[in-house]
């Protein structure tokens, strides 16, 4: 019996990592291309693993082809600034481009996924093999939040979800029933320094995922790193939405939390 194959295209950070450990663990052979050196180790040192820019689409799905893959699946991250940073764009990835409404970073991936498909390659949501990792509807932490903050965690939910609906981020950092700060093009990490600025401690962090979350392009993902920057602004917690989002590192993230006295809350919406 031959052993089902997989493509795996890997930005950075954790997630890539995951998903080559779930395919050992199911008996799946990934082939891997990594986008950047930055990428984790594990990664970079995998049989299968070759290294790729992100302007070469023509090259990396040569690759894939080469070794029968007919799924992929796209994970980690590949920082909004690189697509804008001049890179020599093969054949392919200028078509692709070309054929962009705006350069939107989810507007180019969702062009480079077309693309991928009209070669009769399908391309997978970033969930698939990861089920554990899934945030649930519950508060992880001793600690939860008080009536004050609820009032506050839901002007950051309806926050969140306008700020969704435009397409221009999923985290909002929020206090006192107000909104503090918006997600834009900086990532999660940086509103959440940028709340903390402006506002001082006792902040809340809010993240959803989109009404309509293409899952092929992007999964939010909560982890330790996120943990990290709501300490570092001495926020009271963090909210996530259950069911349709990532949260990796569970035990550590959750230690962390309590030894901080921050709450780790999801939502259901």
């Amino acid at each position: 019996m031959t052993m089902k194959k997989v493509g795996l295209i890997a930005g950075n950070g954790k997630l890539p990592e995951l998903f080559l450990n779930q395919c050992t663990l199911k008996g799946i052979e990934p082939f891997s291309v990594y986008l950047f050196e930055s990428v984790e180790d594990d990664v970079k040192k995998h049989k299968n693993s070759v290294k790729y820019s992100v302007a070469q689409v023509g090259k990396i799905i040569s690759y894939f082809k080469k070794n029968g893959i007919t799924q992929l699946i796209m994970l980690g991250k590949v920082e909004k600034n690189l697509i804008f940073s001049n890179l020599k764009f093969d054949l392919t990835a200028t078509k692709i481009l070309l054929s962009t409404k705006n350069k939107k970073d989810k507007n180019i991936l969702k062009a480079i996924i077309n693309y991928i498909e009209s070669e009769n390659i399908e391309v997978l949501p970033q969930n698939y093999l990861l089920d554990e990792y899934i945030a649930r509807n519950e508060v992880y932490t001793k600690i939860s939040p008080n009536k004050n903050e609820e009032k506050t965690i839901e002007i950051g939910i309806e926050a969140a979800r306008m700020l969704t609906d435009i397409d221009a981020g999923q985290t909002v950092v929020v206090k006192d029933e107000s909104v503090i700060a918006l997600e834009g093009v900086e990532g999660t990490d940086k509103t959440i320094l940028r709340g903390g600025e402006l506002a001082g401690k006792n902040c809340i962090v809010v993240k959803m995922a989109r009404r309509n979350q293409d899952y092929r392009i992007d999964v939010p993902t909560i982890g330790l790193e996120t943990i990290k920057k709501v300490a570092e602004i001495n926020a009271c917690g963090i909210v996530i939405e259950a069911d349709k989002m990532l949260f990796i590192d569970k035990e550590e993230v959750i230690n962390f939390a309590n030894k901080n006295k921050i709450f780790i809350k999801g939502i259901k919406i």
